[in-house]
């Protein structure tokens, strides 16, 4: 992962946590009802938090992926050129 995306996420999981803090914490409810909201919120965050990274590892696996097709086509495109170059030789 990219450390740009990596500071973007670690970024958003921060907002995300920092947001549920600062409701909490001016929320008028007590008790049992503030204790919901909380779980509720850090559901909420947690399903979030687990799509980006979900997302994140997709666009990993493809762009590793596309790294592997490529080098597979140079490397032929290399042993092309060698038993080209070991006719023309012998």
């Amino acid at each position: 992962m990219k450390k740009g995306t990596r500071n973007a996420l670690l970024g958003f999981i921060a907002g995300a946590a920092a947001g549920t803090l600062t409701g909490i914490l001016v929320a008028p409810d007590k008790g049992e009802k503030t204790r919901k909201k909380i779980g509720k919120k850090v559901k909420d965050t947690s399903k979030e938090v687990t799509e980006t990274l979900g997302e994140k590892v997709d666009y990993v696996k493809e762009k590793l992926n596309d790294v592997i097709d490529e080098m597979r086509n140079k490397k032929e495109e290399v042993e092309k050129e060698v038993k080209e170059k070991a006719k023309a030789g012998a």
